[in-house]
């Protein structure tokens, strides 16, 4: 009996999300080792990668056949992205956005299997939105408790998902809409290879945000600008009348905390935060 997508995806990158998992990286965010420059420049990457996964996606609109991978509303996260953005750099963070070299490859692999093999995206659409679904409300906290940001949520809008009252029913939901697709065996095996891909991307991507010290964030320096491409192709689209509160204000401000020298643990892409259980 052939084993169901989302099984076999699970099954066939177990090594590999354990040592996403396992990275020096998550470890320091688990252990509320976060450096606020840090935890800008991980949604900066974020952000880079959503656009891209998501304009991929929705491209498959023209392929029936591949219509169950468009991703469902309830988990479009670009506006909630925009929003901490804005929030944690300020109304110029477009004009300022990175791409650290790992995150600029991963959007390439993105753009090509998007041109050349759309069927592929499945790998992707699995390990991104599964990965921040599991992983949320659990990094959220961690980077409340660490960076001292609000409990309204401003700031880490990007974790929460106002739309799903059962994060469990709604994982089901998206499995089956993966599992309920028209692949051939080559295809299949061909999306076990690209997950497998997808979770060496994130650990690159992971270990890019690790080699930076929290000063050369503030200063600049170490992050080659890779957002270019980025910015052009995001929409503008308003993120509403509501400014920012004067006491929230100062989070763009606040020194590196004390925590000696320390890297920002997926969220998808993820996410890394992202590689919480699928």
């Amino acid at each position: 009996m052939t084993m169901d997508l989302c099984e076999a995806l699970k099954s066939a990158t177990k090594e590999a999300h354990e040592r996403a998992e396992n990275t020096q990286f998550m470890r320091n965010f688990q252990n509320s080792q976060i450096s606020l420059e840090h935890f800008k420049l991980l949604f900066e990457i974020y952000y880079c990668l959503l656009i891209s996964v998501f304009e991929e996606l929705q491209r498959l609109g023209s392929k029936p056949q591949l219509s169950g991978l468009l991703s469902p509303g309830e988990l479009h996260r670009v506006s909630a992205l925009e929003a901490d953005l804005q929030y944690l750099h300020g109304e110029g963070w477009r004009e300022a956005l990175r791409c650290p070299p790992a995150t600029s490859e991963y959007v390439r692999r993105l753009r090509h299997v998007g041109s050349e093999q759309p069927e592929l995206l499945g790998a992707h659409a699995y390990t991104r939105y599964m990965g921040d679904l599991s992983g949320g409300q659990v990094l959220r906290k961690l980077a409340q408790k660490a960076l001292g940001l609000p409990a309204s949520g401003r700031g880490t809008a990007f974790f929460t998902f106002p739309n799903i009252s059962s994060s469990n029913g709604f994982k089901q939901l998206y499995r089956s809409r993966l599992d309920s697709l028209e692949l051939s065996q080559q295809t299949r095996l061909q999306i076990l290879d690209e997950a497998n891909r997808a979770f060496q991307l994130n650990v690159e991507v992971f270990e890019d945000l690790q080699r930076l010290g929290p000063s050369a964030l503030r200063n600049g320096s170490s992050v080659p600008e890779g957002g270019a491409e980025i910015r052009q192709r995001t929409v503008k689209r308003p993120l509403g009348d509501e400014k920012v509160r004067e006491s929230d204000r100062a989070v763009t401000g606040t020194p590196a905390w004390p925590v000696g020298v320390v890297v920002l643990s997926v969220a998808v892409l993820v996410a890394a935060f992202l590689w919480f259980s699928l």
